[in-house]
């Protein structure tokens, strides 16, 4: 991901751990509810999965474990973030976590580089991204997924073009005062532009804390 202006301090919150871990509290929130998600969507025969945006490690480790008939590629464009990453899995002692790759996915290109993914997941970056970064993000998963692969995409949107409570409007609202490239997507528009990448849409959970988990498949 490009360099950015500074964000809210909000958007994206981790204390640095003794060991070279990072914890953020959000990550520790969510982790059950995405696990829940994944387990259901998830291939159940062994392959391949891609989290994008892995951020401190904390998910794929939960994600691994849970569903160990996977082999779990995490990525992050922060070497601080790869390094924590690296550290949680390390810890965990689990075999079918690679090390953390160096990918930023809103670049063009790592799609012909990632292929073959089986499951795809990404956690709270949209609405820290442009919209052609986002567009950019979507058409990369749909190269890099294999046929009958699903991307999931989990995190805060708009509800068609409306903020559903008054802590997103404040969250949007502070993230475009500091970028006004960046907030809150469509969740229609991710669907759209899903279809776009030649992915059919799945289904659309709500989570908690009003987040959405937003599931596409490329077709077989």
């Amino acid at each position: 991901m490009p360099q950015r202006r500074s964000l809210p301090k909000t958007a994206s919150v981790a204390t640095q751990q003794e060991d070279g871990r990072l914890y953020a509290p959000s990550a520790a929130r969510n982790t059950e509810a995405i696990t829940a998600v994944a387990l259901d969507i998830a291939p159940k025969q062994e392959g391949s999965a891609l989290e994008l945006a892995s951020g401190t490690g904390q998910h794929v480790v939960a994600l691994a474990a849970a569903l160990p008939h996977l082999r779990w590629q995490p990525s992050d464009v922060d070497p601080e973030r790869r390094d924590s990453i690296n550290a949680y899995a390390q810890q965990a002692g689990l075999a079918n976590i690679a090390a953390a790759a160096n990918l930023d996915a809103t670049m063009a290109g790592w799609g012909d580089t990632h292929t073959g993914q089986n499951f795809i997941l990404l956690v709270n970056l949209l609405h820290l991204v442009s919209t052609p970064e986002a567009r950019t993000l979507i058409a990369e998963a749909g190269i890099a997924l294999a046929n009958n692969g699903s991307l999931m995409i989990y995190g805060p949107f708009m509800r068609d073009q409306d903020l559903i409570s008054e802590g997103d409007a404040t969250f949007h609202a502070s993230l475009q005062a500091q970028d006004p490239e960046i907030g809150y997507k469509s969740d229609f528009d991710i669907v759209e532009w899903g279809q776009n990448a030649g992915l059919d849409f799945v289904d659309m959970i709500e989570m908690p804390a009003n987040n959405l988990a937003i599931v596409m498949r490329k077709p077989i």
